[in-house]
């Protein structure tokens, strides 16, 4: 038996939710907007470096089993690319790809020396021992020694990896380099170089632009109506600074499901009893599908989860009155449009999270100079960059008039476009 062809409507479908395709299609439209020739879109759509790696490691139950690696380098016509690395079973080339391109937006977007890196080994670290978390991140290190670097690449945290797991790759690199080097990796413990503020980091970003938001639409964040999808770092430390702000936050979700109560959740019982995977729904019985979250009623809605969350079949049935996207992708681009018509003020993801690329940023800063901020001058620093990175986008979507999404992808991709025309590149 001859299984079915995809029809053409499965295919643009897949289409839309591809997060490669979808992302260079709004750098097309972005350059286009600016002004660009068609040769600065072919540079900018693919990144420069691609590297694929194996990596074996030595199992608890002494069998070796092998991991795929992958590290991409987006662009790095303004300075060294930056970006993060994520241990997750569903890491792909193309994902890899797609979240280098908008690291390299984010960098543009709050002002940062860098171009965009992004990295990913597939592998599950929820079923892994510690041991094998760190053969794999080691191993993952020896692989990419060559193209990593404080001058040429400089990986972070990501999806299901931390402090721990940066310390281990530190500590291989400077095996490898033959002298302490923590300026090679951002995310680090603070005894190792590490920047205070940089765990919060993409919450507290999100959180400056929640506030900025709230004022354009006249909305007070005490005791605005927050739900938050998705209770990992940044998920669970947003709703905790919502709380701490007066607001009430009446759903947040997990893997497992969500949890609703309108009068507002007892947000620090929850973060007690979470697991270390953000966990904590599992618990409860009356539990809300992550779709019947999204759709709650409420003034502020934060997708802090994973890809393709707001789509065109349900985007007419949001509810809040701003979006703000602490996930990368949360929302498709027809969705996006749709949010768009209905006056939905939308703050893209490669704005709103850009505060974990900015911390990173002051703590290489801080490695390559040997003197380290206290949290506060660090809080200071990270709001001035991110409210100027929200005027700017904001300002460009009014005078252009155009969606917060495509706006902030013009910001974002001006400095490498003309970084790579000065270079002579194009």
């Amino acid at each position: 038996m001859v299984a079915d062809k995809p029809t053409d409507a499965a295919n643009e479908n897949n289409d839309k939710l591809d997060v490669l395709k979808s992302t260079q299609t709004v750098v097309k439209k972005a350059l286009d907007k600016l002004g660009y020739p068609n040769e600065v879109y072919e540079l900018l759509k693919e990144p420069v470096r691609m590297m694929t790696v194996r990596i074996p490691v030595r199992m608890d139950n002494d069998h070796i089993k092998i991991f795929t690696g992958y590290r991409s380098q987006h662009n790095d016509a303004v300075g060294p690319t930056k970006g993060g690395v994520r241990f997750h079973p569903n890491v792909s080339e193309k994902e890899v790809k797609a979240l280098s391109i908008w690291m390299s937006l984010k960098a543009g977007i709050v002002d940062l020396p860098y171009g965009g890196g992004k990295g990913g080994i597939v592998c599950d670290p929820r079923e892994m021992s510690f041991r094998e978390l760190e053969g794999v991140s080691r191993g993952y290190v020896r692989a990419i020694s060559q193209i990593v670097g404080p001058t040429k690449d400089i990986p972070a945290p990501d999806v299901f990896t931390n402090s721990q797991i940066m310390a281990w790759m530190m500590d291989e690199y400077s095996r490898i380099d033959e002298f302490n080097n923590p300026g090679f990796i951002t995310g680090k413990p603070l005894v190792l170089g590490g920047s205070h503020g940089r765990e919060t980091a993409t919450a507290k970003g999100v959180t400056i632009c929640i506030e900025e938001a709230a004022k354009k639409k006249g909305i007070s964040v005490e005791g605005a109506r927050v739900v938050v999808q998705g209770f990992g770092n940044a998920g669970s430390f947003l709703a905790k600074f919502m709380h701490d702000r007066g607001a009430k936050v009446i759903g947040i979700s997990d893997a497992y499901g969500g949890l609703h109560d309108p009068d507002g959740l007892d947000i620090d019982y929850l973060l007690d009893r979470r697991d270390s995977f953000g966990t904590v729904t599992n618990l409860f019985k009356n539990t809300i599908s992550n779709e019947e979250l999204l759709e709650l009623d409420c003034d502020i809605l934060v997708p802090a989860a994973i890809e393709n969350q707001i789509r065109e079949e349900n985007a007419h049935n949001i509810k809040a009155s701003i979006v703000v996207e602490a996930a990368n992708g949360p929302t498709t681009l027809d969705a996006t449009r749709i949010l768009s018509e209905r006056g939905i003020l939308l703050v893209p993801d490669v704005l709103a999270s850009s505060g974990g690329v900015t911390v990173s940023y002051f703590e290489w800063v801080q490695n390559n100079q040997g003197y380290y901020w206290t949290e506060e001058e660090v809080e200071e620093k990270l709001h001035k960059v991110i409210v100027k990175g929200f005027d700017n986008v904001y300002k460009t979507a009014e005078t252009r008039r155009v969606d917060m999404r495509l706006a902030a992808y013009m910001v974002g991709v001006r400095k490498m476009a003309e970084a790579s025309r000065f270079r002579g590149w194009i």
